[in-house]
């Protein structure tokens, strides 16, 4: 329900497409240059490893728990009015990121960060949909993720050079007057739109329960050892178990247990969460050995990653597009596998490092794997669901995408013996950066195994 479709080209379309490419593109930037401020943050606050992991697994939490109630709001109280509450309150919680004085009240303003992100997220497309007809809606998508491409390149850069000649602080300060514009633009141009199918409940209990079990295992992974960790660890299993039991009964269920009858979804999820546990995992280590071993700044370190997205923007459509023609099997198979491969390259890392040599070929053909792999995937989430729940299908795919890795960055350090202020002794994280890269290259190996014994050679139409 809404206004008549707005037509492609007139001054409310580009109106459109800015505010939801401002909203979104305020994630993606902190999305790609978080990692990179993470060694000067923990100097700066005098900061553990464990402090470190929750300042980015915190944000990463809250995403993944509440995207889904996030898209349900929109739906049912209107999508720009979720939108323009998450982008206020992402800009409040980036102001307090950013006069953040201890490591604890950071973590705290990113937990708020990821209530934020979880409401603007699924607004910021949801707009669109709701804003163009269906002759308009795919250039619309298109330009939108064109814009955010554009965010998530420029983010290394923009982030490095804030660190190195200001402050990590602006990193999150600069949010603010990029929410202003991106609020102003919404209210005077954005129709309001709503499903007038929505539901009229919502599984907030779902909602919670879900949060309880990423908290409790992520705290477990995160502080091992330590007296809560088994406390922790068994109330997010009782939470998984419950939300497990709770989805099954709800009317309204956020995460439908139908759809995972499915195998073609299930398996597809069941890959991206290794994928994307490694690919998370892998940035994480990268970034903090530049820093520590290899001795980059922060823009160095930020720009060194760039080889993934240029891949990314120049070659994802095409990847697209190879897997509509081939079927989806081959690309999902050998995108993980080329990325293994590139992991592997990346094992040359460390003190004596040529970039040309040892960081960009590494990165170049992981690029290249996840640019294959990425489209392919996402088309085959969205045909194995119903068409009525095709954004729930997304929102589920984007959720254990966020929880993989979530849960890697977590599990990683403690599995590899790094605590403490270890990430910054360079001999103690050289020899965890090297196991971490092996143990990512298997996890993507076994996502793409996962794809060729699972995923069909072609989807029916």
């Amino acid at each position: 329900m809404g206004a008549d479709p707005i037509g492609w080209g007139t001054p409310r379309a580009r109106a459109v497409i800015a505010a939801a490419s401002l909203g979104s593109g305020m994630t993606w930037l902190d999305g790609s240059v978080v990692n990179v401020a993470l060694r000067t943050i923990g100097e700066d606050l005098d900061a553990s490893l464990a402090q470190l992991q929750w300042i980015n697994n915190g944000y990463l939490m809250m995403l993944a728990s509440l995207i889904l109630i996030g898209g349900s709001l929109g739906d049912r109280f209107g999508r720009r009015r979720m939108f323009v509450l998450g982008t206020v309150l992402f800009a409040a919680a980036s102001l307090l990121c950013g006069l953040a004085p201890t490591a604890e009240v950071l973590i705290a303003a990113r937990i708020l960060q990821g209530v934020g992100g979880a409401l603007l997220t699924p607004g910021s497309l949801a707009m669109i949909q709701g804003s163009f007809g269906p002759r308009d809606r795919a250039r619309a998508i298109g330009a939108w993720s064109g814009l955010g491409g554009v965010a998530s390149a420029i983010g290394p850069f923009v982030g490095g050079v804030l660190i190195d000649h200001a402050s990590w602080r602006w990193i999150f300060l600069i949010n603010l007057p990029l929410a202003v514009v991106t609020v102003v633009i919404a209210m005077r141009s954005v129709p309001e739109t709503r499903d007038p199918n929505a539901p009229t409940t919502f599984d907030y209990t779902g909602a919670v329960l879900a949060s309880l079990a990423l908290a409790g295992t992520t705290y477990a992974l995160i502080e091992w050892g330590g007296r809560g960790a088994p406390w922790a660890a068994a109330a997010g299993i009782i939470a998984a178990v419950a939300f497990v039991a709770l989805e099954r009964r709800e009317e309204s269920p956020m995460m439908p247990p139908e759809l995972f009858r499915d195998r073609t979804f299930s398996a597809s999820n069941a890959m991206t969460f290794l994928v994307y546990a490694a690919l998370g995992a892998v940035l994480f280590f990268l970034v903090l050995q530049l820093q520590t071993v290899s001795g980059y700044g922060a823009l160095g370190a930020g720009v060194a990653t760039l080889p993934i997205t240029v891949c990314m923007l120049l070659l994802a459509a095409r990847g697209g597009a190879l897997g509509a023609r081939i079927g989806p099997r081959i690309p999902m198979t050998v995108g993980p596998v080329v990325m293994a491969v590139g992991t592997l390259l990346l094992l040359g890392v460390g003190e004596d490092v040529d970039y040309w040599v040892d960081v960009f070929p590494g990165l170049t053909v992981f690029g290249l794997g996840l640019a294959l792999m990425v489209a392919p995937l996402t088309a085959t989430v969205l045909a194995a669901a119903p068409d009525d729940n095709a954004g729930i299908a997304s929102g589920i795919n984007n959720a254990i995408a966020r929880a993989g890795s979530l849960i890697a960055v977590a599990a990683f350090p403690v599995a590899l013996g790094l605590s403490g202020d270890a990430y910054a002794d360079p001999v103690a994280l050289d020899a965890a950066y090297g196991s971490a890269m092996i143990v990512c290259a298997v996890l993507l190996a076994l996502g793409g195994l996962v794809s060729w014994l699972t995923i069909p050679a072609r989807m029916p139409s």
